[in-house]
C-alpha cells in the first residue's frame, strides 16, 4: 500500500507503435512492376500487332492473357503507390496481385510460343 490515500490512477492502454514496411521494399516492387509492365506491353506491341501471319485460337487466347495480365499490373502499380501499400497486410495484398499478374503474363507468354510454333 502507498502511504497517500488517493486512489490508484487508471493506466492509459498502451499502443504499440505501427511498424511499417522496411525503407526500400516498396521501391522495389514498384520497379519490379514497371519493368515486367514495359516487357509486357512491348511484347504484346511486337508479337501482337507487328508479327505477320494469321490468328489462330491460340494466339487470340494468348493476347487476351496477356491483356489480362497488362490490367492486373496496372492495377498492382496503383495500389503500391497507394499510402496505405505501407502497411504490411496491404502490401502482401499488392504482392499477390503482382504474383497472380505474372502468373497469368507467364501462361500468356508460353500459349504465344506455342501458337507461333504451330504456325
Amino acid at each position: 500500500m502507498s502511504s497517500d490515500d488517493s486512489p490508484p490512477k487508471a493506466s492509459l492502454p498502451v499502443s504499440t507503435p505501427t511498424r511499417g514496411l522496411p525503407v526500400g521494399y516498396r521501391q522495389g516492387v514498384i520497379s519490379a512492376i514497371t519493368v515486367i509492365l514495359g516487357f509486357s506491353l512491348l511484347f504484346l506491341r511486337f508479337w501482337g500487332f507487328e508479327l505477320e501471319g494469321e490468328w489462330r485460337p491460340a494466339a487470340v487466347v494468348s493476347a487476351f492473357l496477356m491483356g489480362l495480365s497488362i490490367l492486373g499490373l496496372l492495377v498492382t502499380l496503383w495500389r503500391s503507390l497507394q499510402l496505405e501499400d505501407d502497411e504490411p497486410a496491404v502490401y502482401r495484398m499488392t504482392l499477390r496481385w503482382f504474383a497472380g499478374s505474372t502468373i497469368v503474363l507467364l501462361l500468356g507468354l508460353g500459349l504465344s510460343a506455342i501458337a507461333f510454333f504451330l504456325d
